[in-house]
This record gives structure tokens, C-alpha cells and sequence, in this order.
């Protein structure tokens, strides 16, 4: 049986708007009975410290904000505040970064923990042992880092990553499109599709002449999903003025998809960044929520 979704990694650095990001946490701990591992990056561990304890006041944290001395310490402890509010709010169980997994299957939780070091080192190191790493859309007002970060998880940590919408979706998972093109990426975000399409109310595959390498077909992902009991259709689609992003994005929209499971960067990442390509336009312009593996 396929391993469910049990650990989901939540960075929160990098993003003032957490709303989105956490509708999605919300809806994933949910279905899937999963714990989420909140972690904040400090570059200083004596500036944050702090903030990933229990038994610290809202005033108390109010109090922290209007004493923070650098802009770092007043956004880690705003996401502390966001995050106590959303736990709270939802009735999510908190346990300590040290005593994750101590009482697994007694529904929902979380932790919030604070890593020293670079961004894209720790986060990515720490996503080697989550079923899946969740992180905000890419604000064009947003940290800088945050797209290094990205990057860095999406490249070297071996598990599926997943974006979230720029805005908080009404639905994710019930509708999914499937972007494939025959090559390993593709393969492999498919397979870590799977606990998604599972609990889906619809699949459809789909691929483009242009974007089509060698490798299977649609025809052939479709019998792949029904031997695990997913039932699919498969869809070809066309570019838009001979962009496939934005074609992918279109025949997605047209079946209503509120999810998308695509392989990343099939071309090198320095050739997509300089002319372009099928994931840049994806991470740039995406509405709804999309899983990413390579």
C-alpha cells in the first residue's frame, strides 16, 4: 500500500500573508491525519529561541514585536503569533519539535520549531523527512530568499513540494490535472500524486505534442492510475502564442482543476530562468495549488 501523507513540513519564513498557505496545511492535516512540522529559519538562534516554546501569552507577544530590534525578529515573531492564532482557531493539538511522532495517530497537530543555519541548508535537510514540504506562492513583494528556498527543497530534498495558490483556495485535491510529458520528472510527481488522486472526485492527464518527450503516453498514465484504482481521462492540450505554461495552465482551468501534479525543470533550470519554460510560467502565474517533484 502506498505510504500515506503522516509528516507535512511548513516553512514559514518569507511570507507576510500566511493565509493562503495555511488553508492548505488545514484541509492536508485533515485528510490525511498528519502532523505539520511549522519551522522558522533565525539566523541568530538566541533572537528566536523563544518563539517555538509553549506558555507565551498574546501580550507577550505583542510585547516581543514592538521590542524587536530588526526587521528578521519582528516577522519570526509575527508568523509565531499567525501560527498560535491558526492552531488555536482550529483546535489543532500542539506538541514539542521533540516529541513528534510520540502519539502518532491521535488526530491532527503541530509543532513549531526554529533552525539555525542558511535557509535553503536547513529547510531542505529537515524536508528529507517529511512525506511533503508545503510553502507559500511566490509574492512578487515577498523575501527574496523565498525563491531560493524553493528551489533548494525542490532540487534536493527528494520528496515532493507543494505550492500553494496566492489566495486561499475553496477546494484542493478534488479536482486534479496531471501535467505529463513522458520524462522521470514527470514520473515521479505522478507517483506522489497518488494519495491526492486516491481521495480525487476526478483525474485527467494532461499532454502537448510540444511538451510530449520520450517516455509512456497519457493512454498509458491512464492504465498506470487505473491499477491503483484511480480512475482518469486523458486530455491533449495546446500551447497559447506557442507557450505551453500558459496552455497548461488553460486546459487545467477549463477542467476546473483545483490541483496540479507536474514534474519540474525536465530542461535545466539555468536554461528554463534565461528563455523561459513549462515551470518558470507555472511557479509565476499558477491560481490554484501545485505539487512539484524532480
Amino acid at each position: 500500500m502506498l505510504i500515506d501523507i503522516k509528516n507535512i513540513l511548513l516553512p514559514l519564513n518569507g511570507s507576510g500573508d500566511l493565509e493562503a498557505v495555511m488553508s492548505v496545511a488545514l484541509d492536508f492535516a485533515r485528510r490525511f491525519d498528519a502532523h505539520l512540522s511549522a519551522v522558522v529559519v533565525g539566523a541568530d538562534p538566541s533572537e528566536v529561541a523563544t518563539l517555538a516554546g509553549e506558555g507565551i501569552s498574546a501580550g507577550m507577544v505583542n510585547e516581543m514585536i514592538d521590542t524587536a530590534t530588526t526587521e528578521a525578529q519582528r516577522r519570526a515573531i509575527a508568523i509565531r503569533k499567525a501560527f498560535d492564532a491558526f492552531i488555536h482557531e482550529h483546535g489543532i493539538r500542539r506538541v514539542e519539535p521533540s516529541k513528534i511522532g510520540s502519539s502518532a495517530g491521535d488526530g491532527v497537530s503541530a509543532s513549531l520549531d526554529v533552525l539555525t543555519g542558511p535557509a535553503p541548508a536547513a529547510l531542505t535537510w529537515r524536508s528529507r523527512l517529511a512525506d511533503m514540504t508545503l510553502v507559500p506562492n511566490l509574492a512578487k513583494d515577498g523575501d527574496p530568499r523565498a525563491s531560493e528556498t524553493l528551489h533548494a527543497i525542490l532540487f534536493d530534498s527528494g520528496r515532493p513540494l507543494v505550492i500553494a495558490p496566492p489566495a486561499p483556495p475553496k477546494t484542493v485535491g478534488k479536482r486534479i490535472a496531471i501535467a505529463w510529458n513522458g520524462t522521470p520528472e514527470a514520473s515521479l510527481a505522478l507517483r506522489c500524486i497518488l494519495p491526492w488522486a486516491h481521495k480525487a472526485e476526478a483525474v485527467q492527464v494532461l499532454t502537448c505534442q510540444d511538451y510530449q518527450r520520450r517516455g509512456p503516453g497519457a493512454d498509458e498514465v491512464v492504465t498506470y492510475l487505473r491499477m491503483h484504482g484511480i480512475s482518469a481521462t486523458a486530455r491533449e492540450f495546446e500551447a497559447v502564442n506557442r507557450d505551453i505554461g500558459a496552455g497548461l495552465l488553460k486546459a487545467a482551468t477549463e477542467f476546473n482543476a483545483d490541483m496540479l501534479g507536474m514534474g519540474a525543470y525536465s530542461h535545466s533550470r539555468l536554461r528554463q530562468m534565461i528563455l523561459g519554460g513549462v515551470t518558470r510560467h507555472i511557479l509565476e502565474q499558477a491560481q490554484l495549488t501545485v505539487l512539484m517533484s524532480r
